[in-house]
């Protein structure tokens, strides 16, 4: 605990290279790999021809076809993510293959094996994460031109053409805009530390900006993604098999496990940003429902290793609330809430859109998020609980 905080207390740059974290992109992946050598190249070639072979009904006749690689070859973390990544994609393909009407229970071992051994490696589950769908799933077209989403690209698609794109990366943008206030968490910390009003305030500035710059992102998605084709094609991709009625044992790894293995699918929950902020502004879900904070717990399990304990790090940080609590001055006070406001706001906003792209699709169908949980009801608590922390008088 004491080395973690040391760390928190020096420069950004020890926080970078301590957590796997990216000046630039944050949480994501900086320029992920976009080919593998062989035999991996076997697998870069399924995942790229996703969409075809799916509606040819070829793409299980692919993979079933395929030999078992020994994931040896995989040297290096970047490698090893794109080829997780790229697991992913045919395994929510081979699961649901043309929807959710002929669903398979049973990943291959030709798959499985070197899926599940990959997985342990990384420290993830063997199901599509947002760690792989978002933050390692994109390129620049023009490597020399701007983080844009005019200039940006997936590395993979589903069925559903550019819903796909626009959901991902609108997605990763949030996260980037969110995630350039991480370096400024030293000066948070050193700033409580000091006793340093000034240079908290200024610090609060600067990540209440930062959140308002992410919810701009996020209004992107209206323009890029279509709320009957996310519903009614993408969503099913990202399904999990928790909870989820039409894998009620969950999926079984041919080769790897003699049981099925239930796994949520990939969501925002997923997101280390929120959470990182959730906890250095002291907001803490458990004070709310109790389904919502155990979810958000279960989903850090979900996230790289290196992520997770940034978390816990945070955690074991100095109490920025009750700093600002115990100074009693206003102009403080309503620079901490204005961060809260600003997560608030995001929180708002992620129901709005959820109600759009999921509830209103649905004609009433049962409401699930592709992460298992009813989503409303979680959503509404996260953002409900998020609302008490806001100082009184702002």
């Amino acid at each position: 605990m004491a080395h973690n905080e040391t760390v928190l207390m020096g420069s950004s740059q020890e926080i970078f290279e301590k957590y796997h974290i990216d000046e630039e992109v944050g949480f994501a992946l900086p320029k992920p790999l976009e080919e593998l050598p062989p035999p991996y190249d076997d697998w870069i070639s399924i995942a790229k021809n996703l969409p075809e072979l799916i509606e040819k009904n070829k793409l299980r006749e692919r993979v079933d076809q395929l030999q078992i690689h020994s994931i040896d070859g995989l040297k290096d973390h970047k490698s090893q993510r794109l080829a997780h990544l790229t697991l992913g994609y045919i395994t929510m393909a081979y699961v649901w293959n043309q929807g959710d009407k002929d669903v398979r229970e049973v990943l291959p071992k030709n798959i499985a094996v070197p899926y599940c051994e990959l997985s342990e490696k990384l420290g993830l589950p063997p199901i599509l994460v947002y760690a792989d769908c978002v933050l390692a799933n994109w390129k620049k077209k023009d490597p020399n031109g701007p983080m844009t989403y005019e200039n940006m690209d997936v590395l993979f698609w589903f069925p559903g053409g550019d819903c796909c794109k626009g959901f991902f990366l609108v997605s990763l943008l949030v996260e980037i805009a969110a995630a350039s206030a991480i370096k400024v968490i030293p000066d948070l910390f050193k700033a409580v530390k000091n006793e340093d009003q000034n240079a908290l305030q200024k610090a609060l500035r600067y990540i209440a900006s930062s959140l308002q710059q992410a919810h701009k992102e996020f209004e992107n998605i209206n323009k890029y993604v279509d709320p009957n084709t996310f519903y009614n094609v993408l969503r099913t991709y990202l399904s999990g098999w928790k909870n989820n009625p039409k894998l009620p044992k969950g999926l079984k790894y041919e080769g790897f496990s003699d049981t099925p293995k239930e796994f949520a699918g990939g969501s925002a929950a997923q997101s280390s940003i929120f959470q990182c902020f959730d906890v250095l502004l002291g907001i803490q879900q458990r004070s709310g429902e109790e389904f919502a904070a155990r979810f958000l717990q279960e989903m850090r399990k979900y996230m790289p290793p290196a992520h997770q304990e940034f978390l816990l790090s945070l955690e074991s940080g100095p109490s920025v609330r009750e700093f600002v609590l115990s100074k009693g001055d206003a102009k403080l006070q309503a620079d901490y809430s204005e961060c809260v406001k600003a997560m608030v706001s995001l929180r708002d906003y992620h129901l709005q859109m959820v109600a759009k792209y999921i509830v209103i699709p649905s004609c009433q169908q049962e409401n699930k998020g592709t992460g298992g949980t009813s989503v409303m009801a979680f959503l509404k608590s996260v953002r409900d609980t998020t609302q008490n922390f806001l100082l009184r008088d702002n």
